[in-house]
C-alpha cells in the first residue's frame, strides 16, 4: 500500500467514496441541492497553493468539484491559482481570519475581510467563507460575527455555523490525522457521532464497509498531501513540530 498523505492515497479515498454511491460535491452545491449520499469537498488553501491545484487536477479528472478556502496572505492568495482552480469547476471561498491579523480590533477587521472579499470577488463570485483557525493566535476569527453579519455581504453560508454536524459527519486532516482533535484548536465540531479514523485507510475501508453516515464533510489541507518525497517528509517533520506546540500551549 502506498503511504498516507500522498495524491494516490487521497485518490483512492475519492474513488472509495464515488464507487460507494456518494456524490462529490462543492460546498455550495451541497447547500443548493439536496443529496441521498454526499461527500462535501472542503480545502483550506494555508499555503502552498500549488499542491491545491493539484488535488484540483486530481478531482476534475474524476469528474468531481470542491470549495477551495483562500487566505489573505501571500502564502496562500495565489491570484493565477485561483484563476486555474476555478477554471476547473471548482469553487472558491475566502478562508478569513482578519481577527487575528488586525490583532483584535473588531472595526479594522471588518474593513480587512470587505477589502480581501472583494479581491476575491475579482476572480469568482465568492457565495460561502470559512474561518481560519490561526492555531496560536489568542482570537478566534469566527467572533467577528458577534458583532456584523456575514451574510449581509451577499454570502450563503459559512460551515462552523450553517452546517449541522450532528447530521453531517465531520472529518479533518488537521495535525496530518484524521483523529487530531487532540492537537486542534479550532478546527472541531460539536457532532452526536462517536466514529474515530486514524489514517486514510481506515476511512477507505469504512467506505468498503458501509460504516460511514450518508452526509459527509472533509477538509483537507493540500499541502499536507504530495508525492514528492521531500515536500512530504517536510510537511511529516513540521506538522510533528507544530502538534507537539499545540499538545504543550493548549491541550490540557
Amino acid at each position: 500500500m502506498s503511504k498516507d498523505f500522498t495524491l494516490e492515497k487521497y485518490e483512492a479515498f475519492l474513488k472509495s467514496a464515488i464507487e460507494h454511491g456518494y456524490q462529490l460535491v462543492s460546498y455550495q452545491k451541497y447547500l443548493n441541492n439536496k443529496f441521498d449520499k454526499v461527500l462535501i469537498l472542503r480545502h483550506d488553501v494555508d499555503k502552498n497553493p500549488l499542491n491545491s491545484l493539484r488535488t484540483a487536477q486530481l478531482q476534475h479528472n474524476l469528474g468531481v468539484t470542491g470549495t477551495y478556502y483562500f487566505r489573505a496572505v501571500t502564502e496562500s492568495f495565489d491570484p493565477e491559482i485561483i484563476k486555474k482552480i476555478a477554471a476547473l469547476g471548482h469553487e472558491i471561498g475566502y478562508h478569513y481570519e482578519d481577527l487575528t491579523l488586525c490583532k483584535g480590533d473588531y472595526e479594522k477587521a471588518i474593513v480587512h475581510f470587505e477589502k480581501w472579499l472583494e479581491r476575491l470577488r475579482f476572480y469568482y463570485p465568492v457565495k460561502t467563507v470559512c474561518m481560519h483557525g490561526s492555531p496560536m493566535s489568542k482570537y478566534d476569527n469566527r467572533k467577528l460575527w458577534d458583532k456584523y453579519d456575514y451574510k449581509s455581504y451577499d454570502l450563503i453560508a459559512e460551515p462552523y455555523f450553517d452546517i449541522d454536524f450532528n447530521k453531517v459527519f465531520y472529518i479533518t486532516d488537521t495535525g496530518r490525522k484524521w483523529d487530531g482533535n487532540k492537537v486542534s484548536v479550532r478546527d472541531k465540531v460539536a457532532s452526536k457521532f462517536d466514529l474515530s479514523f486514524h489514517s486514510t485507510d481506515e476511512l477507505i475501508a469504512a467506505f468498503n464497509e458501509n460504516k460511514l453516515p450518508n452526509q459527509i464533510m472533509q477538509n483537507i489541507h493540500p499541502q499536507r498531501w504530495s508525492n514528492n518525497r521531500l515536500e512530504w517528509m517536510q510537511e511529516l517533520i513540521l506538522q510533528s513540530i507544530k502538534n507537539s506546540i499545540k499538545k504543550a500551549l493548549f491541550v490540557k
